[in-house]
């Protein structure tokens, strides 16, 4: 399976996308989002953006329920949906269309256009693709149990990111089943699903669907 940013995202689906384009693998992007959304919100057009507190920005469009917390810095953009309870920590870029559920917790992400973490989901330390999903109650474990630096396994490969913290990489359009839980370190390729209540460590192909570990199967 091909890592690299280009092969798991659509660039042209978030304003990250010149600052993405910089890495060779998308979790090398995780230590520079809150300085990205720094340099990103005060460039924002004021016509289309308001911003309620400092270092958050909110485009008008987007609903924001009044139980929500807006931790700074981050961006909300346009159309989006924040619900009721959501706790965005910071250093979150949510994107166009994207929803951010009832008791919803975003911490050092990038949610690309038409995401979806609509109920009981945590996402940390992560990056979700373009019209991603993830099903009810499911997460990313940012940090292993032993606090040891997370390693991307890709079959026989591991390739070493770095980083004690590090959740998840989503492909464009993945969907994620209800109460599952990916790994620390996980990637999962462009178009493939996981089913529910699965617990999935290192890499899953594009085009895939996995069922459990050591069950993953192409889609026809």
């Amino acid at each position: 399976m091909t890592l690299t940013t280009s092969a798991l995202l659509d660039l042209s689906h978030t304003l990250a996308g010149s600052y993405l384009s910089q890495f060779q693998y998308p979790w090398e992007a995780l230590d520079g989002i809150k300085d990205l959304i720094l340099s990103l919100g005060p460039a924002l057009d004021p016509e289309d953006y308001l911003q309620p507190a400092p270092q958050v920005w909110v485009h008008k469009t987007a609903r924001v329920a009044p139980t929500a917390f807006l931790g700074a810095p981050c961006i909300i953009g346009p159309d989006t949906e924040v619900r009721h309870c959501a706790f965005i920590r910071g250093s979150a870029l949510v994107g166009q269309g994207c929803v951010v559920g009832n008791s919803v917790e975003l911490k050092n992400v990038i949610l690309f256009d038409g995401v979806q973490t609509p109920h009981y989901n945590y996402v940390g330390d992560s990056i979700l693709g373009f019209k991603s999903h993830m099903g009810a109650g499911s997460i990313t474990s940012n940090v292993k149990s032993d606090k040891t630096l997370v390693t991307v396994r890709n079959g026989g490969e591991r390739l070493e990111t770095g980083r004690k913290k590090f959740g998840a990489i989503l492909g464009d359009h993945v969907e994620v089943g209800c109460n599952s839980v990916l790994n620390p370190g996980s990637v999962i390729g462009r178009n493939a699903s996981v089913y529910p209540l699965s617990s999935v460590r290192g890499t899953v192909p594009p085009d895939s669907i996995f069922k459990g570990p050591g069950q993953v199967v192409l889609r026809k």
